[in-house]
């Protein structure tokens, strides 16, 4: 494949996570329209996908330092990225929607307790799921092809990430924005009108 189709094949990569990030967030947004601020939602979710995505691309780069690991563009490594980035979102929403359903029940607890308890029912979940996938890939890795091995590579690291991404970035990222402790990333937000003295 020449230069000039990889380079391609990387732009249209990075336009579809771009593109799948957005619809991502404005699918989260609509979805938990029923909590105060749902956007906070989406944007958390995708800022654990990109996570996993990086450390992924990080990795493999470190190893091509290391090791002579090349990745091919043109094979199936930028679907590796797609499909942790797809499953990062699944575990993601799942204990979103925990979240969403213990407000109801939970109306009057604070905010930490129902994340908290909400990571509590969802754990066994994530992690059963997480780890019945990760056996898959150890078995494919030792006894498959030489062909797919950096495929299974790519999608063992970013399913380990994906799992502890969801649970303690997603949840932890929700949180602190809720507690104000991320507003010096958005500098425009409107100030309140100081007290007026009695």
């Amino acid at each position: 494949v020449s230069p000039l189709i990889a380079s391609e094949i990387v732009r249209y990569a990075i336009l579809a996570v771009a593109a799948a990030s957005v619809c991502i967030l404005l699918y989260l947004w609509w979805a938990f329209n029923k909590v105060t601020h749902p956007l906070r939602y989406g944007t958390t979710a995708v800022v654990a996908l990109i996570h996993d995505a990086l450390v992924v691309l990080g990795i493999f780069s470190i190893l091509g330092r290391i090791f002579p690991v090349e990745v091919q563009l043109e094979s199936t490594f930028i679907v590796a990225v797609l499909t942790v980035i797809g499953f990062s979102v699944h575990d993601t929403i799942v204990v979103f929607d925990r979240v969403r359903e213990n407000f109801i029940r939970r109306s009057g607890e604070r905010f930490e307790d129902v994340v908290n308890h909400s990571l509590a029912q969802t754990m066994t979940r994530s992690l059963n799921t997480s780890l019945t996938v990760i056996l898959t890939l150890v078995v494919l890795m030792l006894f498959g092809g030489i062909t797919i091995r950096t495929f299974v590579l790519a999608l063992l690291i970013g399913i380990t990430t994906g799992t502890y991404s969801s649970i303690f970035i997603a949840s932890m990222l929700l949180v602190s924005w809720h507690f104000g402790e991320l507003n010096w990333l958005w500098p425009f937000r409107r100030r309140q009108p100081a007290a007026v003295p009695a």
